[in-house]
């Protein structure tokens, strides 16, 4: 992952396009790239069969929200210690940890103007 100094994101956000999304998930998280492109066939199946754009709108929504996330360090490694938390806590830490996943989750649909989720 690139590196960025003073706590600014590691790039730009990107525009909210199937290639520009793809870039930035090559450049900030490569990791992710199989599961991007997994979702992208999924959901332009989805609008294919049903001929609506909604299944390719959420994957784009879904995938900029996680690169708002990713290009930010100290954010997406609280988004990470919060799904850790979410996974191995008692119940009353994973209520705090859904409830802060959800606030980092509505802050970055919000931070793009996206609807609420």
């Amino acid at each position: 992952m690139t590196t960025s100094s003073a706590g600014q994101p590691l790039i730009p956000q990107p525009p909210a396009t199937v290639t520009a999304l793809r870039q930035a998930i090559a450049q900030i998280a490569p990791a992710a790239l199989p599961a991007f492109t997994r979702e992208l066939d999924q959901a332009a199946d989805q609008s294919r069969q049903a001929s609506d754009l909604a299944p390719l709108q959420r994957f784009i929504a879904q995938w900029a929200v996680h690169v708002h996330i990713q290009r930010q360090p100290s954010l997406a490694e609280e988004f990470r210690r919060w799904e850790d938390t979410a996974e191995t806590g008692d119940a009353p830490q994973a209520r705090r940890a859904a409830s802060a996943i959800g606030k980092i989750l509505d802050d970055a649909h919000a931070a793009l103007g996206l609807p609420a989720r």
